[in-house]
């Protein structure tokens, strides 16, 4: 039996934090997993810099709520599951991430949780465990499951390395540079192929 495993932002959904930070201005919320490696830094950073400019958990998601999938990724998405299981793999939070999986029609979403202060503030992350992408892809094959996984960041290069065929989707030219290992896809159709030519050389 085989499982692909995807990452959310920058896979099927837009960047959150880089829609939040376009709304309020703040530039330096633009800083992703894609720039910085280090996930615990990057999210002490940017609740930081929440409580700093007064901006509460709410006001983050008013703006997802005018988002929506990535054109053409509810599309690839019902096409992928028809033969494939599939499951979401993301280091976003289920209070930010749920408007966008009902648009995608509620796929499986491993992700982390948000703890809020009395006055509506994030105060604290707390994450599914350390290194869930790749404990969830490790959990897989010892259920027997064969693994691809496909993803456009730092912060999922460990689960496309402990899958068994891993996929670089849109990724930025730093994340090329330091993975050659992994083949680069910059559309769906593109990603669909590379997903079905990984399939087929692990069989069923």
């Amino acid at each position: 039996m085989q499982i692909v495993c995807l990452d959310l932002e920058g896979v099927l959904v837009p960047e959150i934090w880089i829609a939040f930070s376009e709304r309020t201005g703040i530039a330096e919320l633009r800083r992703t997993t894609r720039d910085e490696p280090d996930y615990d830094k990057l999210m002490r950073f940017r609740l930081d810099l929440l409580r700093r400019n007064g901006l509460k958990l709410r006001d983050i998601q008013q703006v997802i709520a005018g988002m929506g999938p990535e054109p053409g990724a509810k599309d690839f998405l019902d096409a992928l599951r028809q033969r494939y299981q599939v499951v979401i793999l993301s280091d976003t939070f289920y209070e930010f991430a749920m408007p966008l999986m009902a648009q995608l029609g509620m796929p499986t979403l491993f992700c982390h949780r948000l703890e809020t202060d009395a006055a509506g503030f994030v105060a604290a992350y707390h994450l599914r465990q350390p290194d869930q992408k790749r404990q969830a892809v490790r959990a897989f094959k010892g259920l027997h499951f064969r693994c691809i996984a496909a993803g456009d960041s730092y912060n999922d290069t460990a689960m496309l390395g402990e899958a068994h065929a891993g996929i670089l989707f849109r990724p930025p030219d730093n994340v090329v540079r330091e993975f050659p290992q992994f083949p680069v896809t910059r559309d769906y159709a593109a990603l669909r192929a590379e997903i079905d030519l990984a399939g087929a050389r692990l069989g069923g």
